[in-house]
């Protein structure tokens, strides 16, 4: 599904350049779910978003479904997002638009026509158990629902690949276990691979099926998790583990 092969990434600010990625490679197997975590710098975050080249690699190459992404135009690589959702931190809903017409977005960007938009953006709030809610707008919503619709809108297009970028971490306790428990519910029924950049245990344990741990850029090591337990053979991983 996808291959992610000796990628670095460098940023450039005044009189300064940050080494943020450093010759990465993972392999995610299709229906996968597949955990990038570390501590708040690692690189984790830059990880995820090179994979739909939201951040552009300096180098290395990057495999979906067979075709290598660092060769695809700029009009190629919008075709290809189209395979891929995406949702953040911070939901990144429309405070103006319902919440039928934050899912509907991609779909009109995609050309869709109304009658299909209207159909699926219905199946996907019952995916996410918010169709009473299609008419709300996010200022009405609470942070697990905005979530919800940030998912809505992030499988309307049938993606194959699910990429989350720290999703529970703007959410309290009790919520935080609804978005897991939504995300793995989505993919048992379609199949979804997802990629999820994390620093939080919890996530960890019960949704994915394999970490790479990250530090200061680098994959310090790469796990199994079995019945939510992870046994890091290094002596940072097994810190790393106890501290999250």
């Amino acid at each position: 599904m996808i291959v992610v092969e000796s990628i670095s990434k460098t940023y450039y600010a005044k009189n300064a350049e940050t080494l943020a990625l450093q010759n990465i490679s993972f392999k995610v197997q299709e229906g996968e779910v597949y955990g990038l975590i570390g501590l708040s710098g690692a690189g984790k975050s830059t990880a995820l978003r090179t994979i739909n080249f939201l951040e552009v690699p300096d180098s290395g190459h990057i495999y979906f479904q067979g075709d290598d992404l660092v060769l695809k135009n700029k009009s190629e690589m919008r075709l290809v997002r189209q395979k891929m959702g995406m949702i953040f931190q911070h939901f990144n809903l429309l405070a103006n638009k319902t919440v039928a017409d934050n899912v509907a977005l991609p779909l009109e960007i995609a050309g869709w026509n109304k009658a299909d938009i209207k159909k699926r953006v219905i199946e996907c709030l019952e995916l996410v158990q918010l169709s009473n809610k299609k008419d709300a707008y996010p200022a009405n919503l609470s942070g697990g629902q905005k979530q919800r619709v940030a998912i809505a809108r992030a499988i309307a297009n049938h993606p194959k690949l699910l990429l989350a970028d720290e999703p529970t971490s703007a959410l309290d306790p009790l919520t935080k276990g609804e978005i897991i428990d939504c995300l793995l519910d989505l993919n048992k029924k379609l199949n979804l691979t997802i990629i999820i950049a994390t620093h939080e245990m919890k996530v960890v344990r019960k949704i994915c099926n394999r970490v790479s741990i990250f530090k200061d850029g680098k994959i310090h090591e790469t796990l199994d998790v079995h019945n939510g337990e992870l046994n890091p053979t290094t002596e940072y991983g097994q810190a790393l583990v106890r501290e999250l």
